[in-house]
């Protein structure tokens, strides 16, 4: 591991926290893309496996900055294991009744459920902020955050579709929530390094959604939400179509580990400038990658364009949180945080959605339009809001790539 990765892991607690946080990561890549397998294994509906896979999105779009709210507030322990028991009451259900073909309400009832789930990501970045904040070190915790996301990515779907497939079709979901319940019972059991809370009567109630930065990293991130979703649904189709659905898992690996190296690279480097303008420069990047999709015709070609598209992914989540840090005050940062996660759920909703019918209309090859056009969107919507990403919030100071100059001027 480089040495600004290392320089980390000094402080006690962080080898243990940062593990916690994979593991309760991985549902994250396994959950949704589990459900999609296990129903089109079991119905031949990817539809219905497309729709269910969007409540869970939406249901977490709608919950999840709630109960990241309440953790800024009461704390994480308090907060997640009460919220992560209703996620795993809820999975057990959504395996039962597919299991038994229950009616189909009955899955959607499950899957909302499922939404209650914690945004570890969040917690696990908002522990790093209470460690290194105005520190250099932050931008190489969050780009080490970025890989881990995009290492869950790269294995999540290959255990999730492969044990799908090879084994019994809930093996996935299943193993994800086990996957759940060890992270987050880890995680919450280490207090030392929890973040400290802050009541409501400390820095007044009312949504870290009013600040008018986030607003725009949230819009933007619904649409590239859409480029995730879509094309994790049509990828799984395009290689059902030629007969070998379970490399769809390798070929969405590939599109995490682009990202994965890109972030690793990205975390060894020093910005100057504004990171608004890397920010707008990464979505554009995101939509212009969608292109090549739609011209692939074979599964080698198609994880080839994938990895590529996936260089650009963890760069702009990586700058993303540096703009958040500009935009929401500190004792809103968790929620702050989960609401650009929300922004991807509703675009993951939205994408899985619309590509499985698409797909059902006209199959997967057309399927892979949905991601262009979603990232066509994004860029529109982060240049309609470019100017409100220039005006941090009051009293924030900038983020950590300016940490000299403002140490600098306050030493004057």
């Amino acid at each position: 591991m480089p040495s600004p990765y290392r320089a980390l892991f000094a402080e006690p607690g962080t080898k243990s926290f940062s593990a916690a946080g994979f593991l309760g990561r991985m549902p994250l890549s396994m959950m949704g893309i589990g459900v999609v397998t296990m129903i089109s294994q079991l119905t031949g509906r990817y539809g219905l496996a497309g729709a269910l896979s969007a409540t869970i999105a939406l249901s977490a779009a709608a919950v999840g900055p709630q109960i990241s709210r309440l953790v800024d507030r009461h704390g994480q322990r308090r907060v997640l294991r009460p919220a992560t028991l209703v996620t795993l009451l809820a999975a057990a259900g959504l395996l039962l009744a597919a299991h038994l073909e229950w009616p189909d309400w009955t899955l959607f009832v499950c899957a909302a459920g499922i939404g209650t789930v914690p945004s570890l990501g969040a917690m696990i970045r908002a522990r790093w902020a209470a460690l290194y904040r105005g520190t250099p070190k932050l931008h190489t915790a969050y780009s080490f955050e970025s890989v881990v996301d995009e290492v869950c990515f790269i294995f999540g779907p290959i255990i999730s579709i492969g044990l799908s497939t090879a084994w019994f079709p809930e093996a996935g979901p299943l193993l994800a929530a086990c996957f759940l319940a060890v992270g987050v019972f880890w995680l919450t059991a280490q207090r030392a390094t929890e973040p400290e809370p802050h009541p409501r009567e400390r820095h007044g109630g009312g949504s870290a959604l009013r600040s008018a930065g986030l607003q725009v990293l949230v819009a933007t991130f619904a649409a590239t939400g859409t480029i995730f979703g879509s094309v994790d649904v049509v990828t799984v189709a395009f290689a059902d179509e030629r007969g070998h659905k379970a490399a769809a898992s390798v070929v969405l690996a590939l599109y995490a580990a682009g990202s994965c190296v890109a972030g690793a690279v990205f975390g060894l480097l020093r910005f100057s400038g504004a990171p608004e303008r890397r920010w707008l420069l990464g979505v554009g990047a995101m939509a212009v990658s969608m292109i090549p999709l739609l011209l692939v015709g074979n599964l080698p070609l198609l994880a080839a364009a994938l990895f590529v598209a996936g260089l650009s992914i963890a760069p702009t989540m990586i700058t993303t949180m540096s703009l958040i840090e500009e935009h929401v005050l500190r004792a809103k940062l968790t929620e702050g945080m989960t609401w650009v996660s929300t922004g991807l759920a509703v675009g993951v909703a939205l994408g899985s959605s619309v590509a499985g019918w698409v797909i059902d209309a006209a199959g997967a090859r057309a399927g892979y339009g949905v991601p262009a056009v979603a990232g066509a969107v994004a860029v529109a919507v982060g240049f309609l809001g470019y100017r409100r990403l220039r005006r941090p919030a009051a009293g924030r100071g900038g983020t950590v790539e300016h940490h000299s100059e403002r140490e600098e001027r306050h030493l004057a």
